[in-house]
């Protein structure tokens, strides 16, 4: 198997926060896992375009303070804080709107704590949705980076398309991580019949079975 979806259902922790950006309601979901490797090694993984391509996607520009980058086929944005192996802050521009994404890792134990923290403001994306939209796809690219990490020279980018993303395995992975994504709303406020609503929406998103429509 190529990858260990109960590991990663295990590792992951999963948190909803309501906030202000700008002046504007917003949320923040914050994706976290702990990562049996340092620091240094960690930041290399999430910074350098060799590796990302092998687990993520093809990143173009510069991962560094003011610097532009573009995820092909995603997003692009602007690097507006950066802390060598500790903190990074971008804007995430896609679709004609901003959101933003933070990224911390602190040492924890033998290992590194990765948090990502992906702030948007309240919109009917959201209400269709909720935090499974964009947090079953930051899941999709923790587990993504786990088996990076323990086979560092293989494309495990690959391994997860041409066929793995409608499989039965994958459909219970987003399946458990939007359900958890709904638990996550409801902890955070969301009416119970609503973020469970939104959470179905999302599986059956990324199922490939209805358009991520608004």
């Amino acid at each position: 198997m190529a990858f260990d979806i109960a590991a990663h259902l295990g590792a992951m922790v999963r948190e909803v926060r309501n906030l202000e950006k700008d002046g504007q309601p917003a949320k923040a979901v914050i994706a976290a896992r702990v990562y049996p490797t340092s620091p240094a090694d960690l930041w290399d993984a999430l910074t350098q375009p060799e590796r990302l391509k092998r687990w993520f996607a093809p990143v173009t520009g510069d991962l560094e303070l003011g610097g532009r980058y573009h995820v092909e086929g995603n997003a692009s944005g602007t690097v507006t804080a950066c802390e060598p192996e500790k903190s990074m802050a971008l804007t995430w521009e896609f679709g004609g709107f901003t959101s933003w994404v933070n990224l911390t890792l602190t040492p924890d134990g033998a290992g590194t704590r990765l948090e990502l923290e992906h702030i948007a403001q309240i919109s009917p994306h959201w209400d269709q949705f909720g935090p499974g939209a964009v947090g079953v796809g930051w899941d999709l690219s923790f587990l993504g980076l786990a088996a990076h990490l323990e086979r560092p020279g293989a494309d495990v980018r690959a391994e997860g398309l041409g066929g793995w993303e409608v499989s039965d395995e994958a459909k219970s992975l987003v399946r458990a991580a939007s359900d958890d994504w709904g638990r996550a709303a409801i902890a955070a406020g969301e009416d119970r019949e609503h973020a469970l609503k939104a959470a179905e929406a999302t599986r059956a998103f990324y199922s490939g079975e209805a358009p991520m429509g608004g």
